[in-house]
């Protein structure tokens, strides 16, 4: 039944694609060639992390009525994490600049219009 379905879809697309009266039935609504800009979107952000540690903090600060000397141990904790998290942010960043990785959308947008696509279709 698959591979039937399968046969049946193969002939409706070479139907569209077939020409009538020398011009293509199909026509795109827009040029098929790449633009010389690409949107310019934030890099998605990463998780929070350090959550719990500035949780505790917080709740030795509201028991303590907020008087630091008090939760010294919970404000270090917080601080160690806070700077193991920096640090592994770092290395995965130049981890993947070395790995390639994407390129930021204003670099790319740079590249395409320094050397820009041809407009016209083949």
């Amino acid at each position: 039944m698959a591979a039937q379905g399968g046969i049946l879809f193969q002939e409706k697309v070479s139907r569209l694609l077939s020409r009538k009266d020398g011009k293509a039935v199909l026509r795109p609504n827009r040029p098929l060639c790449l633009k010389d800009a690409v949107a310019n979107r934030k890099a998605k952000k990463g998780e929070a992390t350090c959550i719990t540690e500035m949780s505790v903090m917080m709740a030795c600060w509201k028991q303590n009525n907020f008087v630091d000397h008090l939760c010294s141990t919970e404000m270090n904790a917080f601080y160690t994490c806070v700077k193991k998290a920096q640090a592994a942010m770092k290395s995965h960043s130049e981890q993947t600049s070395i790995q390639g990785g994407r390129l930021p959308p204003k670099l790319a947008t740079t590249l395409l219009q320094r050397y820009p696509n041809l407009r016209t279709e083949i």
